[in-house]
């Protein structure tokens, strides 16, 4: 039974995340839909990280099995191919043969988030619900210092969502960048695992620190708070992509 590894591209928007939820419209399910119409067997996309409603991805990375062994350019060009007849807004960039062990999720070594705000006064046309539209101006370089603060391994009950279902709220972050083109402004996360709404949490605290609403100081103090009433309000899902997931070399 061979095992395929995809990269996949998707616009979040018109899903309810990644994960398969009853009466809802996600991302695995409609692959799982389109390879079903592809070669008539029913699988289970297991991902590398289950991405919210709203939220993108330029390099997601699942793995599923079939009965019958197909050459990945044919598993590719297949499922695209019935994903585009579906008009869904999701796309298979690579499928190749993985290990008979390879599992997207728990090989994972690194997990890589990019953060997109547009800073300007004229409101978004072609970037609408691809970035987050920030009018009023923000200080990067005080929101790349404050989120220093947050990198290392930390307790981070604070960046949390109620709903996360994590055993421990204990990560290290690895990575946390700000930096800007022109209006362009680019948060860059980097960590083995992220709690539920963590990055989308972070983002919108080091938002309160560019308009001055807030300082380094604070951030580190609501870190150490633990609470999730210090954080500062959730940034919107549609400003956020999975950009890559690192593996052990194979």
């Amino acid at each position: 039974m061979p095992r395929y590894r995809l990269d996949i591209e998707y616009d979040g928007m018109p899903y309810s995340g990644w994960q398969r939820q009853a009466g809802q419209h996600s991302v695995q399910a409609a692959i799982e839909q389109a390879v079903f119409a592809f070669c008539r067997e029913e699988i289970t996309l297991r991902g590398a990280g289950r991405t919210d409603a709203g939220v993108h991805a330029t390099a997601q990375v699942a793995h599923f099995d079939l009965e019958k062994d197909w050459p990945a350019d044919t598993v590719r060009d297949a499922i695209n191919a019935h994903l585009q007849l579906a008009g869904e807004r999701v796309s298979i960039l690579i499928a190749d043969k993985a290990l008979p062990d390879f599992e997207s999720r728990f090989w994972a070594v690194e997990r890589h988030y990019l953060y997109r705000i547009v800073n300007r006064r004229a409101p978004l046309a072609l970037e609408r619900n691809k970035a987050w539209w920030v009018p009023r101006p923000l200080d990067d370089a005080a929101m790349h210092e404050a989120a220093q603060v947050l990198v290392g391994r930390h307790d981070f009950t604070t960046f949390r969502s109620v709903q996360c279902q994590a055993r421990s709220p204990i990560r290290t972050l690895d990575r946390l960048d700000v930096t800007s083109n022109g209006e362009l402004i680019e948060i860059r996360a980097s960590a083995r695992s992220f709690l539920h709404n963590q990055v989308r949490s972070m983002v919108g605290t080091l938002k309160r620190v560019g308009e001055g609403a807030s300082t380094a100081a604070d951030v580190k103090r609501a870190l150490e708070a633990m609470d999730r009433k210090a954080c500062g309000p959730v940034a919107p899902p549609h400003g956020l992509y999975l950009v890559r997931v690192d593996y052990p070399e194979l």
